[in-house]
């Protein structure tokens, strides 16, 4: 059995990113890790997209940005200028090879393309076992998502950001290749939070996502129907499908990092490191990986890494809501971009305004609903 410093089970988009930054800072060139996956990272599985205003660590894994983007519903339409911030597209397969081009010249990491079955821990060594082999190791990453704890509850509420989204080549210029629709709610509500997201490339290709917050996953033809109808209201007959892509990320407040141990830490989503109000995950991983790889140069002792801010309780707030009636996504989410200064929402979102600033974005929805919210969850935190 073969022994290493590290372990990370799952390499998702936080392992990889926290592993990618360990070799940059340089610190790590005598401490053996292993990262264990049962996917080999070699297709294009997913698309990632975040917000910022200075180049960052993946500018060579950004095919496309937009500084302007476009929030409508069945009433209105608004085009946000969203300088200073630009809104970046970042493919799957490109991060993995800007990732694993760094890591390959790396001596003291390994690839193990095999499905982790169990982990055990003892007071002096971790154990993880695969389909075919056991390995040890000082310290372990966890970024493989167990549903039923989180789902086995009722404290917390767990909904779904759940999507299919289609690559199309259309023989129409219809789109405009220099705005992104954030969220466009004119699609039919039907009891959920429901919207079209689109990120154009050119005049006539797009990604187009049928997206929910919800509870309950469709039927794939449901997704892939209103795609079609979306389509065809803007006037696309003629289209070829490049690429498919479908995901759902759990939107959820509940505290994935009491689990952590001293030698155990749970990272990405099952880390609580998805943003839970939006399901973005790119932003968030990129901030706390950094802050973990700071963390392992000082400290050893992973139950003190968690840090539970002011925002946690936003997001709380705002998945009780859409518990309990989540027909009122649309309706929130448009009063909050409706006059709402775009900049100062994307820093609320990104977790970097002041108390002042929150309160600026805070106003802008539906004060009688948050009021209430904050009772709701008051009341099942003393049961």
């Amino acid at each position: 059995m073969k022994h290493y410093d590290y372990i990370f089970t799952g390499a998702g988009l936080s392992a990889l990113m926290t592993v990618y930054k360990m070799v940059q800072s340089g610190k790590f060139k005598d401490k053996s890790i292993l990262l264990l996956d049962e996917k080999t990272k070699k297709t294009n599985d997913r698309t990632w997209c975040f917000w910022k205003t200075n180049d960052s660590l993946w500018e060579q894994s950004i095919s496309k940005k937009w500084d302007s983007a476009l929030f409508a519903n069945e009433n209105f339409r608004r085009d946000l200028d969203l300088q200073p911030y630009d809104y970046n597209m970042v493919k799957g397969l490109d991060f993995y090879t800007q990732v694993f081009d760094l890591l390959s010249k790396q001596e003291n990491i390994t690839f193990v393309n095999q499905k982790v079955l169990e982990i055990e821990e003892s007071e002096t060594i971790i154990l993880v076992q695969t389909e075919s082999e056991s390995f040890s190791c000082s310290k372990l990453f966890n970024s493989i998502y167990n549903k039923h704890k989180a789902e086995s509850q009722a404290k917390y509420p767990v909904l779904q950001q759940h999507f299919i989204g289609w690559f199309i080549k259309s023989e129409q210029p219809v789109f405009n290749s220099e705005q992104a629709t954030f969220m466009d709610f004119s699609v039919e509500q039907r009891g959920n939070t429901r919207f079209m997201y689109v990120l154009p490339t050119s005049k006539t290709e797009a990604l187009l996502e049928y997206t929910l917050f919800s509870h309950q996953h469709l039927k794939t033809e449901e997704y892939e129907n209103e795609i079609k109808k979306y389509l065809k209201n803007l006037g696309i007959t003629n289209y070829e499908i490049v690429e498919k892509e479908q995901g759902s990320i759990p939107m959820t407040c509940y505290p994935f990092w009491k689990a952590n141990t001293k030698n155990v830490l749970n990272i990405g989503t099952s880390g609580g490191w998805t943003k839970a109000s939006t399901g973005y995950t790119f932003k968030n991983s990129d901030k706390k990986s950094s802050e973990l790889v700071a963390f392992l140069q000082r400290k050893t002792d992973f139950t003190k890494f968690h840090r539970k801010t002011k925002f946690w309780f936003y997001d709380l707030l705002l998945l009780d809501i859409l518990d309990r009636k989540n027909e009122l996504g649309s309706h929130i989410f448009s009063s909050m971009f409706k006059k709402g200064n775009p900049t100062l929402i994307f820093k609320f979102l990104d977790e970097e305004t002041t108390l002042y600033e929150d309160i600026q974005v805070i106003l802008k929805c539906p004060k009688m609903l948050f009021i209430k919210a904050i009772f709701h969850v008051a009341s099942k935190a003393i049961k």
